[in-house]
């Protein structure tokens, strides 16, 4: 009894496998480029001392980005060593950033890899990067965010809130996405500048910074692949259609001459599918609450007339860009990325196995009626110009 009491207490007395910080380069995002037949990674690592609460800062940049080369993301990680003054921990990873030729060539292995990789958290969030390899866009330096990652994290947050053209998805749901017959989006992001210059120091010592990382839409993916991508307003009709509106603007024109911009406060979207003598509808009714916001043009905003006015045109602005967006996904990309297949099997399982293998071919001719109701709830302190 004493010897298995001993060996117990062996056993709990100690971290066997801890960790200590000063051991550890913690990375806060990573990119994934493939360059010819490599995979080129890049990692953004924090330099402690200078966001360090207490001492001095030294004046040198916050981050660090290292880049390793391999014939597999696994191996470029390990190689990460050579360069590297400590392991670098992914714990803390919160944003992953997979370059434009490998988003074409596939990204199942890379994403498989970080998603069953157990020192990685599974709630980081997956974007595209278009036309600039996901290096450059880890090595700009970003005023306000002393962490480039959360800077990029934060816009894509708060965009996704109140502009309405980005989207978020974490590395686990991107994990189930890919195993799905039908695409699905990634979040697209691009250096606005010169891509050397955001590494100088100087692009944050600025009032107006020359190089800003910015988001451009969403990606379509079919299966893996990267297919395409949807312009703003495309992307703001796919967040529309998924449900995902929080708050966004709308631009219309006003009775004469001038525009009018309204806030939308509130967005939400019920989608029904039936059969009908055999063949799928789509039927989508979206609620939409606003408030109207600038006003460039003369209106009388205390008249009933006014206010039906601006109800009916935002619902014609919103149906507009739901309808392009239902084009480009029915026409050019024959791409089902809203999800019409699942709640046609919900509605009708039956139905659906009939029709299911020819789903690609039914998709792009599929007859999808939208209507939007607008109320606007206030219309502002100055409610009177004629």
């Amino acid at each position: 009894m004493f010897t298995l009491l001993m060996a117990f207490s062996l056993l709990i007395s100690g971290c066997w496998s801890k960790k200590e910080l000063n051991e550890l380069a913690i990375v806060t995002a990573l990119g994934v480029d493939k360059i010819n037949d490599e995979y080129e990674v890049s990692v953004q690592i924090i330099n402690p001392s200078e966001i360090a609460l207490q001492g001095s800062p030294t004046g040198n940049s916050p981050i660090v980005t290292y880049h390793s080369k391999g014939k597999s993301v696994f191996e470029a990680i390990r190689k990460l060593t050579k360069v590297t003054p400590r392991k670098a921990y992914f714990a803390h990873l919160q944003i992953l950033v997979i370059g434009n030729d490998l988003a074409i060539e596939g990204i199942t292995q890379t994403v498989d890899l970080l998603a069953r990789d157990p020192e990685t958290r599974d709630d980081f969030d997956v974007i595209i990067s278009n036309k600039t390899p996901a290096k450059y866009i880890l090595n700009v330096l970003t005023p306000i965010e002393k962490i480039p990652a959360y800077k990029i994290l934060n816009s894509l947050k708060t965009s996704e809130k109140v502009w309405g053209n980005t989207t978020m998805v974490n590395i686990d749901d991107l994990a189930t996405a890919i195993r799905k017959e039908s695409g699905f989006v990634l979040s697209t992001i691009d250096i606005q500048g010169d891509r050397e210059l955001g590494m100088d120091k100087t692009n944050v010592e600025r009032i107006s910074t020359p190089v800003l990382l910015k988001y451009e839409g969403l990606s379509l993916f079919k299966k893996d692949k990267l297919e395409g991508f949807l312009t703003e307003e495309e992307s703001k009709g796919y967040n529309f259609l998924k449900n995902n509106i929080t708050s966004a603007i709308e631009i219309i024109s006003c009775p004469k001459n001038g525009i009018l911009a309204t806030e939308i406060t509130e967005s939400e979207t019920k989608i029904e599918g039936i059969f009908k003598n055999g063949t799928p509808k789509i039927y989508v009714k979206i609620n939409v609450d606003q408030n109207v916001g600038e006003v460039k043009c003369k209106i009388n905003l205390t008249n009933k007339n006014s206010i039906e006015y601006i109800n009916k045109k935002t619902a014609t602005k919103i149906k507009e860009e739901i309808e392009t967006t239902l084009n480009t996904i029915q026409k050019v990309y024959k791409l089902d990325i809203v999800g019409f297949d699942q709640i046609l099997h919900r509605q009708n399982p039956k139905e659906w196995r009939r029709i299911k293998e020819k789903w690609p071919i039914i998709f792009s001719n599929l007859e999808v009626d939208v209507k939007i109701e607008v109320n606007t709830r206030n219309s502002g302190t100055i409610t009177n110009k004629q």
